[in-house]
């Protein structure tokens, strides 16, 4: 045997023994889950030599058919190819006419409600959804969100399954997750894995961004399926992973949380579009020099650079120099993230709002408008703010 050979033959063993004890150590760590979870959750299978082993197939046969294959046909370009880098999940045959596969959640089963990622269902002509059972169903466009790329698809209300929405906001690195889709076409298929991260930003995919980041193996094709947690309720829609040059997992994936989903999904059920609030501020993320300057415990929150005149930020009384560290209870990490959460709160929302003013604390409430031209805003001159 040639040392190239010996070196693929210890690359494969190495990576075979590496999946191995992966599901070992996984499997153990459910054991002590699921002991802890008797009566409540899944229930164990019948025990071996005396000792019971953890199995999701009790959860997962309650999701999965809540969880569809989508068909589409129409004709647009490949939205995989806008970034090399992240990519897409949707499965498509040829770029110039869109023959693909993703996956969707069934939301409503009394209404027929269906969500997805819209990158699956721009542009299609003719959408077919395929339910576990193999029952095929026409599918009608509710609305599709760009911005958050969400769309949701109406079918027949016949006999079907939902999926509950967990809290994302509830969400630790370390949870355990299963992703269920439809990789490569090939049928519903269930991968597990954990939170890897949370809040990820700054990947160019949509514009409002909040992934959560998860190394369950997640593949083309799973674009809309579900993640889910161990109790078998969406925390989040699979909608991109970080890719090789064939196109396949590398172990990094990312969702879209379930509350952002549950938010776009009332709107565009209720009115076919999705208006989001804004504060009326122009801002800044912080580095550690500014965080000492400005009397910031770390470089968590964002400074404001500028207000905008009659802007729900200008009557709740901040002012450029700010520093907004937390917003309706959350943690704001920086300016993409800041955006994130105003985005997702309903308008006429009255939210708290925690800052930093001369290195002390305050809080203050606004409540939530929208903020564009037709408003007739103007900004407030900008104070010089030191970067």
């Amino acid at each position: 045997m040639s040392i190239e050979e010996r070196v693929v033959c210890m690359a494969n063993l190495a990576r075979r023994y590496y999946f191995i004890a992966r599901r070992y150590i996984f499997g153990m760590l459910l054991a002590g889950v699921f002991i802890g979870w008797q009566g409540v959750h899944a229930a164990l299978p019948s025990s071996v030599n005396g000792q019971r082993l953890p199995s999701l197939a009790d959860m997962l046969e309650r999701v999965m058919p809540a969880v569809v294959d989508i068909i589409v046909e129409g004709t647009r370009s490949d939205p995989g190819r806008a970034n090399s880098t992240y990519r897409r999940l949707f499965g498509m045959s040829q770029p110039e006419k869109a023959h693909g596969t993703g996956s969707g959640i069934i939301v409503d089963e009394r209404n027929g409600y269906i969500v997805t990622n819209a990158h699956v269902i721009q542009g299609a002509t003719e959408i077919k959804v395929i339910l576990s059972d193999g029952r095929e169903f026409a599918a009608d466009v509710i609305g599709q969100d760009a911005g958050a790329d969400i769309g949701v698809l109406k079918i027949e209300p016949k006999r079907l399954k939902s999926i509950r929405l967990a809290n994302s906001d509830q969400l630790r690195v370390g949870d355990f997750v299963v992703a269920i889709g439809n990789p490569f076409g090939l049928g519903q298929t269930a991968t597990s894995g954990i939170v890897s991260a949370l809040g990820r930003s700054g990947l160019g995919l949509e514009s409002y961004e909040d992934f959560i980041q998860t190394d369950a193996p997640i593949n083309p094709g799973n674009s809309g399926g579900a993640l889910v947690n161990l109790r078998g309720e969406l925390i989040g829609i699979n909608t991109a992973i970080l890719g090789d040059r064939s196109g396949g997992s590398v172990g990094i994936g990312f969702a879209i949380p379930s509350n952002i989903v549950g938010n776009v999904k009332d709107q565009l059920i209720q009115t076919g579009e999705v208006v989001r609030g804004q504060l009326g501020v122009e801002i800044q993320n912080i580095n550690a020099d500014m965080a000492a300057r400005y009397g910031v415990p770390n470089t968590d929150g964002v400074l404001i650079s500028r207000v905008v005149i009659g802007s729900p930020a200008d009557k709740a009384g901040l002012q450029s120099g700010d520093v907004i560290i937390q917003v309706n209870g959350a943690r704001v990490r920086n300016s993409v993230n800041l955006r994130s959460i105003v985005s997702n709160l309903r308008l006429g929302t009255r939210t708290s709002i925690e800052f930093i003013r001369n290195k002390q604390a305050f809080t203050t409430v606004a409540e939530i408008h929208r903020v564009d031209s037709r408003n007739g805003f103007r900004p407030v001159h900008q104070k010089n703010i030191e970067r």
